[in-house]
């Protein structure tokens, strides 16, 4: 997976658990596409300082999620929904793959 991708989705789950500083640096950089002499600018650090934080916000969010797993499990429903669905409509069972997909809808 593309690494700011990658860095997306750990935002996406575990990002509310940094603080206010290193989220907003680290939704500069991956979130809002800013480079890191920009952002070190925005938040008055040098730019090691911005690559700094983006390093350990990342590496605290990789330890979050080895621990808790909640990216891969995301990842393991949807495929199930996805097969759910599959089968529902392969069956013409309307009422399951319209339940499924409002659940896909949700997670």
């Amino acid at each position: 997976m593309e690494e700011k991708v990658y860095r997306g989705r750990l935002y996406d789950f575990y990002g509310e658990l940094l603080s206010d500083h290193k989220r907003e640096i680290y939704e500069a950089y991956v979130i809002d596409d800013l480079s890191m002499t920009e952002i070190a600018d925005l938040v008055g650090l040098t730019k090691q300082g911005v690559s700094d934080q983006i390093k350990r916000c990342t590496a605290k969010m990789n330890e979050m999620e080895e621990k808790l797993h909640l990216c891969e499990r995301f990842d393991r429903i949807g495929e199930k929904l996805d097969a759910i669905i599959g089968i529902a409509e392969a069956n013409g069972y309307a009422d399951i793959k319209r339940l499924a997909e409002d659940i896909s809808e949700e997670v």
